[in-house]
C-alpha cells in the first residue's frame, strides 16, 4: 500500500487505515469476535493506521484493538485515539489534570505506556484558541504519556486555527464527495505547515456505498437514526450533514460514473485519495470483506479530470446549498 508521512508525527501510514467508531457503539451491534475479525482482515490487507475514541462505547473500541495488538506485536501499527467526548462540553473540562486522567484511561485501554498520537474530540470551538490547552498537550508529550497530539473538528475556520499552533501533528475532518469545503483552505494550509489531514466520514455514513434508498431504515441504536437533526451531536457527523433524500438524488448521479471494476464505496474513497494533502482516510468496516474493499482502493488507479469534474459539478448543484456555508 502507498505510504505517506506525517511530517510531525515522525510517522508514515498506509494511506487507507480503518476508523473504529463502529466496533465501539452508535451503528447498530457488532460483536467482539466480529470486530477482532475485521481488525485482523484490515491488517492482514495493508492497514496500518487505526483510529478510535475513548468515548467509542465508553472505551470498547480501545479496549478491543487493544487485545488485538497485544496479540499482534508483530504488526507496525499507530493507533490514534481521541479525548474529550466523555464530559459536558465547556471549555473549562479541557485542563491539564483532566488530560491526564483521560490519557491514563486510554492507555490502560490500549495497553501501552505513550500513546502514538491523541486528538483533541470536536471541543467547543474556544478551546482551539486557548493557549493554556496546548500547552497542557505538550506536557503531556514531555511526560510521555503521549508521542503526539492532534485535534479533531467539525469546521474549517477550527482546523485552520488548530494547524498554526507549531505542536498540532495532525488535523483530522469530514471530507467526502459531498463535503469539499476543505480543499479551498485545510488541505493546502496543512500541507504547507507540515500537518497530517486524517479524512473522516469518507462515505458520508455508508451515503456514498450506494447501498441505501428511500425505503432504508437503521436500528434504533444507529445514529442514523437519532441524530438526523443534530440530537446527540454535530448532525455534520451524520450523512454529512446532508438530508437523506438530497443524498440519495447525489449518489444517484454519481453512479454511472463508477463502472464494472469498482464499487461506489471505492470510488468515494478514491475520489477522497485523489485530493492533495490527505494524509489517510479512515473508512469504517462492519465486516472482513468490507475492510479488504477498502483497502483495494489504494491500488486502483486516480479518477480521471472528467470524473472529478462531474463530482464537483454534482457538489455544486445540489450539496454546496446545504452544507458549504455551515461547516
Amino acid at each position: 500500500m502507498e505510504q505517506r508521512t506525517f511530517p510531525r508525527l515522525g510517522r508514515q501510514a498506509g494511506v487507507v487505515g480503518l476508523g473504529a467508531w463502529q466496533l465501539g457503539a452508535d451503528w447498530g451491534t457488532v460483536s467482539e469476535d466480529d470486530a477482532m475479525t475485521v481488525l485482523d482482515a484490515a491488517v492482514e490487507a495493508g492497514v496500518t493506521f487505526l483510529d478510535t475514541a475513548d468515548v467509542y462505547g465508553d472505551g470498547r473500541s480501545e479496549q478491543l484493538i487493544g487485545r488485538f495488538r497485544a496479540a499482534r506485536p508483530d504488526a507496525a501499527l499507530t493507533v490514534a485515539t481521541k479525548m474529550g467526548r466523555r464530559v459536558p462540553q465547556t471549555a473549562e473540562a479541557y485542563t491539564l489534570d483532566n488530560f491526564r486522567a483521560w490519557t491514563d484511561r486510554s492507555r490502560a485501554n490500549l495497553g501501552v505506556d505513550t500513546l502514538d498520537l491523541v486528538q483533541l474530540h470536536c471541543p467547543p470551538t474556544v478551546v482551539f484558541a486557548d493557549d493554556a490547552v496546548f500547552d497542557a498537550l505538550d506536557t503531556l508529550v514531555e511526560e510521555k504519556r503521549i508521542a503526539a497530539y492532534g485535534v479533531s473538528v467539525e469546521t474549517c475556520d477550527e482546523a485552520l486555527t488548530a494547524i498554526a499552533r507549531p505542536g498540532v501533528a495532525s488535523v483530522q475532518i469530514i471530507l467526502n464527495a459531498l463535503r469539499h469545503k476543505p480543499l479551498e483552505r485545510v488541505l493546502p494550509a496543512a500541507a504547507n505547515a507540515g500537518v497530517g489531514i486524517i479524512a473522516r466520514v469518507p462515505l458520508a455514513s455508508g451515503l456514498l456505498s450506494g447501498r441505501y434508498d428511500e425505503h432504508t431504515t437503521f436500528a434504533a441504536d444507529d445514529h442514523r437514526s437519532y441524530n438526523r437533526h443534530g440530537e446527540a451531536f454535530d448532525v455534520g457527523e451524520t450523512f454529512s450533514g446532508v438530508d437523506f433524500t438530497t443524498g440519495l438524488a447525489a449518489v444517484r448521479r454519481l453512479a454511472p460514473l463508477v463502472g464494472a471494476d469498482r464499487t461506489m464505496a471505492q470510488f468515494a474513497l478514491r475520489w477522497v485519495l485523489d485530493q492533495p494533502g490527505v494524509t489517510v482516510v479512515i473508512p469504517g468496516a462492519r465486516d472482513a470483506a468490507q475492510a479488504r474493499a477498502n483497502v483495494a482502493v489504494a491500488d486502483q488507479p486516480p479518477l480521471s479530470t472528467s470524473e472529478l469534474a462531474e463530482v464537483a459539478s454534482v457538489y455544486d448543484e445540489l450539496i454546496r446549498p446545504q452544507v458549504h456555508h455551515r461547516w
